[in-house]
């Protein structure tokens, strides 16, 4: 019995390890590359080179990245807030308010999640060309801020949100939007920060959008820049490794900062 169970666990450990590292290889692999010549990445040297300087002199030679951090910043943090603010207050109000028309509303904001982003690239680009919005960061925050996911994710966790304390909010005496704001948010904070972690990093690698809308170099973001930067004639991939560790860093500070947190909110944990 305990043999067989020690094999167990050792088939179990054997196998975690095994994803464990083809889940870090690439990241690995990434940095490796970073130190290298584009020839030796090329080659598919997988050893640290003495590269890794030059390429990072050529990165910021050739990138504004202030001004790319900037606008991706920019971008990932105001749509986050946005998405997050108008999403929480929809799965609020879907949850809590009960009508004849909440439920179809409700399946028809979930029947969106069935349109592919390809057949609303055209409409929205057209849409942001009549207002005047293209090539404005603008244009890339607005088609995300209603989302169908999030709206979802927030009214799944307000089931858990406990109506007695909505109840007795009212008894005294305190009106609606201030039981929303000074109840409701800080009771469900754990699921604020899991969509928080979410809608950032989708934010954050937007590509397909901000391709389509952003025109000019000043308004990129670094998204743009890094594959602009490996779709060059003559590509250097060590600048471009160095570009994609950049554009990987602020997500991976995100997530490690608010990990527990986004445990918690996946888990519908209510406090």
């Amino acid at each position: 019995m305990n043999a067989s169970r020690l094999f167990g666990s050792a088939l179990q450990y054997a196998f975690l390890g095994v994803a464990a590292f083809l889940s870090i290889f690439p990241f690995l692999w990434m940095v490796i590359s970073s130190s290298n010549t584009s020839i030796d990445i090329i080659k598919g040297k997988v050893s640290v080179g003495e590269a890794f300087a030059t390429n990072v002199a050529n990165f910021f030679a050739q990138v504004d990245v202030p001004l790319v951090f900037w606008n991706s910043t920019k971008v990932a943090v105001l749509a986050t807030v946005l998405t997050i603010t108008v999403s929480s207050l929809a799965g609020y109000g879907f949850e809590m308010f009960k009508s004849r028309a909440r439920d179809r509303i409700y399946s028809f904001v979930l029947l969106t999640l069935m349109v592919p982003f390809a057949a609303l690239m055209i409409p929205l680009f057209m849409m942001m060309a009549k207002t005047g919005l293209i090539n404005t960061h603008i244009a890339i925050m607005l088609p995300t801020v209603a989302s169908a996911f999030i709206i979802f994710y927030f009214r799944q966790s307000t089931k858990a949100f406990p109506t007695e304390l909505r109840d007795a909010a009212k008894v005294d005496g305190l009106k609606e939007w201030q039981i929303f704001l000074f109840i409701y948010v800080p009771v469900m904070r754990s699921t604020y920060a899991a969509a928080f972690v979410i809608v950032f990093m989708t934010n954050w690698n937007n590509y397909l959008w901000p391709l389509i809308v952003l025109q000019s170099n000043e308004t990129k973001t670094i998204t743009l820049v890094v594959s602009s930067l490996a779709s060059a004639y003559y590509p250097d991939y060590g600048m471009v490794m160095i570009g994609t560790i950049l554009a990987t860093l602020p997500t991976l500070l995100v997530f490690f900062v608010m990990q527990r947190q986004f445990v918690q909110g996946m888990l519908g944990s209510v406090k």
